[in-house]
């Protein structure tokens, strides 16, 4: 009597396993993403850490190690890193000729080089441009006066959105569904920084920002610092980013602070008055903030 062999089957992913696994490589390999991750390796660069190995560059990224190299070399081909001893790469000399490109032709740059250098003569007072910049603030532009305080915000650094007479007056500014999904996200961090521990609050004490057209803080990002700014929009009235000034609190004679808010104002009109006239381009209303 023959038996039988019994077949066993192995028991076999069904078809979506495959396909949900097809589309994660499809999206991991998409041209978006892939230069969204090489990109990403320039945020490494700081100034606690400036120098990488392609090694730590790699695993940082995540990737293979092909896919690392190719996206080092890839970097290093057009200068925004650039290698140096032991194999480790710096950022490159291309991001400094782009420097150079935005100075020349950011139209929000160029609007409040005079405006700026009025307020600082007028008030006495160092003075900075802010642009907004995703979920976050960025200087654009500074001018410092010679009894500057230290650490105050220079250009290419960014502060939180939360914190700081720049950063209010733009947020004060954006519209009320982007300030509703900013409050849904921040609402710990809102509530920290003083601007209101419900949406109801927030949302009034932006209001009382937006009626005064300036924004006062103290203290809120550098200690002992006194802020003072007021919106710029662009031509279709939507906020661009800030101008304002800033002073050691200690120093500052408060008696003249509705004279400087006023010339902060009238900085603000002017730098908007000027977007309107050269700013092509800049007539978009904010995305992806928050």
């Amino acid at each position: 009597m023959v038996k039988q062999r019994t077949k066993i089957d192995k028991k076999q992913p069904d078809s979506t396993y495959y396909d949900k696994k097809r589309s994660t490589d499809q999206a991991d390999q998409s041209p978006t993403n892939s230069l969204a991750r090489m990109l990403g390796l320039l945020d490494l660069f700081t100034s606690a850490a400036p120098s990488w190995s392609s090694d730590a560059l790699i695993q940082a990224l995540g990737t293979s190690r092909s896919t690392g190299y190719r996206y080092i070399k890839a970097l290093a081909d057009v200068g925004m890193l650039t290698p140096v001893a032991n194999g480790h790469y710096i950022l490159g000399p291309r991001i400094i000729e782009l420097d150079l490109q935005i100075r020349n032709c950011d139209p929000l740059y160029n609007s409040a080089g005079t405006a700026l250098g009025t307020l600082v003569d007028s008030t006495g007072l160092s003075g900075v441009v802010c642009s907004l910049f995703s979920g976050s603030v960025l200087c654009v532009r500074e001018h410092l006066a010679p009894d500057s305080p230290p650490r105050l915000f220079s250009r290419g650094q960014r502060r939180p959105l939360f914190r700081g007479a720049a950063s209010k007056a733009i947020l004060a500014h954006l519209g009320a569904h982007q300030l509703r999904n900013i409050y849904n996200k921040h609402s710990g961090i809102i509530a920290t920084s003083g601007l209101g521990t419900d949406w109801s609050t927030f949302r009034e004490n932006l209001t009382k920002i937006r009626s005064a057209g300036v924004s006062v803080s103290i203290g809120e990002f550098n200690p002992g610092v006194i802020g003072v700014a007021a919106p710029i929009f662009n031509h279709s009235g939507q906020i661009l980013g800030s101008i304002g000034v800033a002073s050691d609190d200690s120093k500052f004679d408060h008696k003249n602070l509705n004279d400087v808010k006023e010339a902060v104002r009238e900085a603000a009109k002017k730098v908007t008055d000027r977007v309107a006239v050269i700013g092509t381009g800049l007539d978009r209303a904010a995305r992806s903030v928050g």
